[in-house]
Parts: C-alpha cells; structure tokens; sequence
C-alpha cells in the first residue's frame, strides 16, 4: 500500500503518525485531501470508461479510509459495482448454471474449457496484452537471465521454451487483476525459481485472491496445451518435454500452502469443500502415480483441518479439481528420449 505520511491534522493541528488514518483528537480523517483527489480522478476514470484504472483509485481510496468510516461502505459498494460490470470483459463469464450441478470432476473439466476458451478469444483480440510485461526492463532482463540459466542446463530450447511457459502463468495472475483494478507490477523472474508479481493493492476478498491465484495455473495450462499441440502437430519432442515440465510447474503451484497459487484457492473453499479437493488429488494420484499429487494430498489434508469459512466457493472448487486433473494427466506425458 503506498504511503501517504500527513503529520500534522488539517482539522485541528494534531500531529500524526504515518499510519494513523483518523486523527485521534477531532476524529478527521487524516488523508481527507488525498481522499478528495482519488475520488475525482475516479469519477473521471469512470466517465471515460477506464473501469480498471478508475478500480485502482477506488482500492487506493478504501486503504486509506477506516473500516467504520460511513465512506468506507460507499466506496466498496462502488468497487463491487465496477468489478460486477467488467465480469464479460478481461474474465471468462460465470460457465452456464447446469454445468454446476455436475460433481467437481466433470465441472472442473467443463468450467477449465469455457474459461480457457475466453481466455483464447482474450490473448488473439488483445495480443499486445502478453507483451506488456516485456516492454518492462525489469522483466525482460530478469527472463533473460533466468532463460541463461536452463540454457545452461538443458540448452536454449528448452530454457525457452519454460521461461515462456512461466511467463505466460504470470501473465495470467496479471490478467486478472487487472480485471479487478489490482495494482500490481510486471512479472519478475528469479533464475531458477520462477516467477512474481508484486502487488501494490490486495484483493479485497478471498474470493477475489482466489480467483486471482488460480489464475496463473489456469493460463499455464493453457501454455501447456499449446506446447502439446505444437508437439502433435511437428511431432518434435522438445515441445513434448515443454509441455511436461511446464504442466508439473503449475501442479507445484497448487500446493495448497502459504502464497502458492493453491493455497490462495484453498482459502475460498469450505472444510467440507477441501476434503473433495482432497479425495480429487488421492483419485488423481492413483489414476498418474505423479509423486508430486501425494505431497498436495498431504497439504491439502492440513488445509482441511484448519479453520474454513462456512460457505464455500463452488467454482474455485470445480476449478482447483480440473487443473488438478488436466495437470497432474499432463506431467505424465511421456518424452520422446533426447528430447533435450
């Protein structure tokens, strides 16, 4: 959250802490000013038809307001409406309401091919998007050197052919912030770990998080796809190997522990939600023997017996079981030896 550090009230003189956002002689709020200056420029944002950025000035007002603030309430409402009317834009609509009546196998595998197919029709009306992080210095240096790397260990092909797979993951967490007017920069590579992109806001709800972090695994996915198409479609066997490893990186990321994209997930889901998650990943472990799945059981089996709220999100659940599935099938892919 950016810091705005007023030191003195404008009310009543009072000097303040920088973190103070209510002055605590008068009650004034301590960022009245800089309050007033993004709600204008949201206004304008808003008229000009920039919902994404007109969000961000609505998310930056809200941390600078108090929870009990009468504005705070009218400034969510706000936010909610803008997020609510860019839901057919930049984010694959809710998938048609049969489909949820389907247990979270099938529904994972149907709500993955409608949102992969919005997300297709995004990436070839809207190409530029995926280039956007490579106008940045800082992502397009630490790629470079994170593709030096795997270069160094598996040759340029493959080392490529990954740190695109890894960056079109973050591209996704990118897309989907920006649906709800999250601030957030460019992917960042750290050689030989993969990837992040630091936020400058956070999403208002677990839902939102949820939504935003399993969308990296979802377009990783879709990298994954793509490389396996390209493989049927030359039959060279370095895509094969693409494919697979960029298919296990993404089951990795949804370890339902910390920060990692499942653990975002898995905080939307109820207990009774984790414990499907976790019968999925047992069906999957059996059906691929993926050594990584037992790990994610295991994790998951933890999540279960934590604290939960008490309702759950249907379609992170639909959508965690599906990448679970697709994922866990493709690191199993067999490799054509030499492919590397």
């Amino acid at each position: 959250m950016t810091s705005y550090a007023s030191t003195v009230c404008a009310s009543c003189g009072t000097e303040l802490a920088p973190a103070l956002l209510r002055c605590p002689a008068c009650r004034a709020l301590a960022h009245a000013a800089e309050l007033s200056r993004l709600a204008r420029e949201a206004a304008e944002l808003e008229t000009g038809g920039r919902r994404e950025e007109a969000l961000g000035a609505w998310r930056m007002a809200l941390s600078l307001l108090p929870a009990d603030a009468p504005q705070a309430e009218s400034v969510q409402r706000r936010v909610a409406a803008l997020v609510a009317a860019g839901a057919g834009a930049e984010a694959a609509p809710a998938p048609p309401a049969a489909l949820r009546r389907l247990g979270p196998w099938l529904f994972g595998l149907a709500l993955i091919l409608w949102k992969l197919k919005f997300i297709l029709v995004f990436v070839l009306t809207k190409a530029k998007f995926l280039l956007l992080g490579l106008t940045k210095a800082s992502t397009l240096l630490s790629m470079l050197a994170a593709a030096g790397v795997y270069w160094s260990l598996w040759g340029w092909k493959f080392a490529f052919g990954i740190v695109g797979s890894i960056y079109i993951h973050e591209m996704g967490h990118v897309a989907a912030l920006r649906h709800f007017g999250i601030r957030a920069s460019a992917p960042m590579f750290i050689p030989g770990f993969g990837a992040i992109v630091r936020l400058h806001q956070h999403p208002a709800t677990v839902g939102e998080d949820a939504r935003v972090g399993l969308a990296g695994p979802l377009w990783g996915l879709g990298a994954a796809l793509a490389a396996l198409g390209i493989h049927l479609a030359t039959g060279a066997p370095i895509w094969a190997a693409i494919a697979r490893f960029g298919a296990w990186i993404n089951l990795f990321n949804l370890l339902p522990v910390w920060q990692l994209d499942g653990g975002r997930g898995f905080r939307a889901l109820s207990r009774r939600q984790r414990w499907t998650a976790v019968a999925v990943l047992g069906g999957v472990w059996f059906l691929t023997a993926e050594p990584l799945l037992f790990l994610l059981g295991i994790a998951g089996v933890v999540n279960a017996l934590s604290q939960a709220p008490d309702e759950g999100d249907n379609a992170m659940l639909g959508l965690y079981a599906g990448l679970a599935l697709i994922l866990g099938l493709l690191s199993r892919l067999e490799v054509p030896t030499g492919a590397i």
